[in-house]
């Protein structure tokens, strides 16, 4: 019988790393096995995005960056479907904490 986190059954590549408390400063500490997982290090940026529907995400710039590129980049296709297609494959991209 799974235990734990396991036991909701989630796909691979997902994850669930528990609770965090916000402090009177407002800062949150990201679990062990979170930053273990992503490398996040000490003194790392993180970027904090919103959704009023789905809460918040923190990811790495590079994430966004790599998002930015296939809209704005060098791609020989432009426009609202590029667009569309770089926002489809979003939460593809970053790195959901």
């Amino acid at each position: 019988m799974p235990r734990g986190k396991h036991i909701l059954g989630l796909p691979k590549g997902k994850h669930i790393f528990g609770t965090v408390k916000v402090g009177e400063k407002g800062q949150i500490c990201i679990p062990k096995e979170a930053r273990e997982r992503y490398g996040i290090q000490p003194g790392d940026t993180l970027l904090v995005l919103g959704d009023d529907a789905q809460g918040i995400i923190i990811s790495t710039p590079d994430a966004i960056k790599r998002v930015a590129i296939n809209i704005l980049g060098d791609e020989p296709e432009s426009g609202p479907e590029s667009l569309q297609r770089s926002l489809n494959v979003i939460p593809e991209t970053l790195k959901i904490y």
